[in-house]
């Protein structure tokens, strides 16, 4: 990996349904042993379940706030300075943060106990926009431990 220039980032098509590049990351995050399809119909289903509880019925919306509710704003690093590792807390880049919040939300939503994926996913989502659920959380514990670890600021690089 070069240090000297950024790495190229592969392009991500928009999925077919919405035309959304966000829609289509959560379907790549979703997506196991490659079967991309089975991962379409998994989020569809989820964004339909959605469209139910959504303002105006607009699924996509709801996703996107969702999606909105579990970006961290703030992270801890390493950072080694001497003999000892600080926990120093930086902002999140944009990207970054989004594609935290996707990966955040797809791991808790296979920890849920519903039937089906989709139902996990769904559960996921609602929890987010409720402000509650596993992926919330992490974001949550995720800032405490920055706001702890403030005094460290310094170090940053």
């Amino acid at each position: 990996m070069s240090r000297r220039k950024s790495a190229a980032k592969r392009e991500i098509l928009p999925d077919s349904k919405y035309n959304n590049l966000v829609v289509a990351k959560l379907i790549n995050n979703v997506m196991w042993d490659g079967k991309k399809e089975v991962a379409e119909n998994i989020v569809y289903s989820a964004m339909d379940e959605l469209k139910k509880i959504a303002k105006d019925g607009d699924e996509l919306a709801g996703l996107l706030e969702a999606i909105d509710a579990l970006k961290p704003s703030v992270e801890v690093k390493g950072r080694r300075v001497g003999g000892a590792t600080y926990q120093v807390p930086v902002e999140v880049r944009p990207a970054r943060q989004q594609t935290l919040a996707l990966r955040n939300l797809v791991m808790y939503a296979r920890k849920r106990g519903e039937r089906n994926m989709a139902a996990r996913l769904f559960g996921e989502l609602r929890d987010a926009l409720n402000g509650q659920g596993g992926a919330f959380k992490k974001k949550i514990d995720t800032h405490k431990m920055a706001e702890a670890n403030k005094a460290f600021a310094h170090f940053r690089w």
